[in-house]
C-alpha cells in the first residue's frame, strides 16, 4: 500500500490559469496518488481515502473504461444491470453523468441528435442577437464594465434558455435560481431549497411541453420519443445541462478574455485571422480546463492504473487541469500557444461521458470572443493584472469579476 498523503482535497484551490500547487506536487510524485481527504472549507469531516489520477494517459484510461469504473455507484445506486431508478436520488434521475450502460446508452442515444454541430448551429442567430444586445448595454453603461456580470454570465444563461425553450419573460428569474444553488457557502438546507426551486420550474416546463410540444429541445424529444423518456428523465437532462453549461461557459469566456489580453501577440493573430478562432478556442479549452474534475468513478474490480492497485469499491478522482498540462499530452504544456497543432485534450472529458454539449460550448465561445473584439478593438484591463480575482470554492474555475475598458 503506498503511503497516504494527507491533503485538503479542494478542487477549487486554483489560482491563476492552471492546476493548484497541491495537485502539481502530487503529480510530480506520481501520476496516481492515494489521497486522504482532510477537513477544509468544502469538507466538513475526514472522508475515506481516494485515488487522485493526474497523468494524461492514466486519466484518459480511467475515463474510457466504463466497464471497470462506474459513475452510477458514486450516487449510491445499485449494480449497473438495475434498470429501475427507484434507488436513485431524485435529483440525479436523467443525469447522464450518473448512469452506466445500458441505462446511459439508452438515454444518450435519444439525446445525441439534439447536440450535433448541425442542430446546434440553429442557436447561432439567437445567441448572436443576445451578444449584440449585451455589447450595446456595455457601451451604454460606459467604462469600466465588469465583463463577467455584463457579458460572460448572461451569454451562457441565454444560450441554455434558448436551447431548452424557457420563455423570454421567465429567463432572468430562472437563471438566478440556477446560479443560487451553485453559490459557495450555502448550508445543505439552503442548497436543497435552491435546487428544488429551479428543478421545480423545469418539471413544470416538461409537463407543459408534454401536453403542447414545441420545436425546442424538450418538445422535440417528446414528439420523437414519447414515453421512452419519463418526465423525471427529461427534467434531469435539462438540469444537468444548466449545471454543466452555465458556470463552465461563463468561466471560459471571462478567463479566455484574460488569457488573450495577457498574450497580445496571439490576440493580434486571432483578430487578423478570425478563421483561426476554432484553433485558438481549442488551445484555450486545454490551457484553462475550467472543469476541476469529472464525476468520480468507483472501481468495479481490482485494476492497476499508473502502477498502483486500485481495489474494487475504491473511489477514483481525475484531475482534468493537471492531465491537460502533462507533457505526455503536449510539449511545453504549461505555455499557452494558440499556434500549436490541436491535441486530444480532456477539457470535455473522454469516453462515453464525453460532454454532450461540446459543440454548443464551442459555438458560444466563438461568437463571444469575436463579437467582443469586433465591437471593442481596444479592449483592455481596467485594473492592474494582480487585482483580477479568481473564483474560489466554485463548481468551475472562473473569475469573480473582470473590469475592462475600451
Amino acid at each position: 500500500m503506498p503511503q497516504e498523503i494527507q491533503h485538503e482535497f479542494d478542487h477549487a484551490r486554483r489560482t491563476g490559469f492552471g492546476p493548484g500547487a497541491p495537485v502539481r506536487r502530487l503529480h510530480a510524485r506520481a501520476p496516481v496518488n492515494r489521497v486522504a481527504v482532510a477537513p477544509g472549507p468544502n469538507v466538513s469531516a475526514d472522508g475515506p481515502p481516494v485515488w487522485l489520477v493526474t497523468g494524461y494517459e492514466e486519466v484518459r484510461r480511467v475515463l474510457a473504461d466504463h466497464a471497470r469504473f462506474s459513475t452510477r455507484l458514486q450516487f449510491g445506486v445499485g449494480p449497473s444491470d438495475e434498470k429501475s431508478d427507484l434507488a436513485r436520488p431524485r435529483e440525479t434521475v436523467g443525469h447522464l453523468t450518473g448512469y452506466d450502460p445500458p441505462e446511459h446508452t439508452r438515454l444518450r442515444k435519444m439525446l445525441t441528435p439534439e447536440f450535433t454541430a448541425r442542430r446546434i448551429q440553429r442557436l447561432a442567430p439567437p445567441v448572436e442577437e443576445v451578444v449584440r444586445e449585451l455589447l450595446d448595454d456595455m457601451e451604454d453603461v460606459g467604462q469600466p464594465a465588469d465583463l463577467v456580470e455584463m457579458y460572460a454570465r448572461p451569454i451562457a444563461g441565454a444560450a441554455l434558455c434558448e436551447l431548452i425553450g424557457v420563455p423570454l419573460d421567465d429567463r432572468p428569474d430562472f437563471v438566478r435560481r440556477v446560479q443560487r444553488q451553485m453559490e459557495p457557502g450555502l448550508t445543505p438546507r439552503q442548497r436543497a431549497d435552491a435546487r428544488d426551486s429551479y428543478t421545480g420550474y423545469l418539471g413544470a416546463l416538461v409537463r407543459r411541453r408534454r401536453k403542447d410540444p414545441d420545436e425546442g429541445f424538450i418538445g422535440t424529444l417528446v414528439r420523437e420519443h414519447g414515453d421512452e423518456f419519463t418526465d423525471e428523465e427529461l427534467r434531469g437532462a435539462c438540469t444537468l445541462m444548466f449545471a454543466a453549461g452555465l458556470d463552465n461557459v461563463s468561466g471560459m469566456i471571462s478567463l479566455g478574455v484574460l488569457v488573450l489580453l495577457r498574450h497580445p501577440d496571439q490576440l493580434a493573430g486571432l483578430l487578423e485571422n478570425p478563421s483561426s478562432a476554432d484553433r485558438v478556442i481549442d488551445e484555450l479549452l486545454r490551457y484553462l480546463s475550467v472543469v476541476h474534475a469529472p464525476t468520480p468513478r468507483v472501481a468495479l474490480e481490482d485494476v492497476t492504473v499508473g502502477g498502483q492497485l486500485v481495489k474494487a469499491g475504491e473511489q477514483v478522482v481525475c484531475s482534468i487541469p493537471m492531465a491537460n498540462r502533462d507533457p505526455a499530452l503536449a510539449p511545453d504544456a504549461d505555455r499557452f500557444d494558440s499556434t500549436r497543432a490541436p491535441v486530444p485534450h480532456l477539457a470535455f472529458g473522454h469516453g462515453i461521458h464525453y460532454c454532450i454539449g461540446a459543440a454548443m460550448a464551442r459555438l458560444e465561445l466563438r461568437i463571444a470572443y469575436l463579437a467582443l473584439w469586433h465591437r471593442f478593438p481596444g479592449l483592455r484591463l481596467a485594473v492592474p493584472p494582480d487585482e483580477v480575482a479568481f473564483r474560489h470554492n466554485a463548481v468551475a474555475h472562473g473569475l469573480e469579476a473582470l473590469p475592462v475598458a475600451w
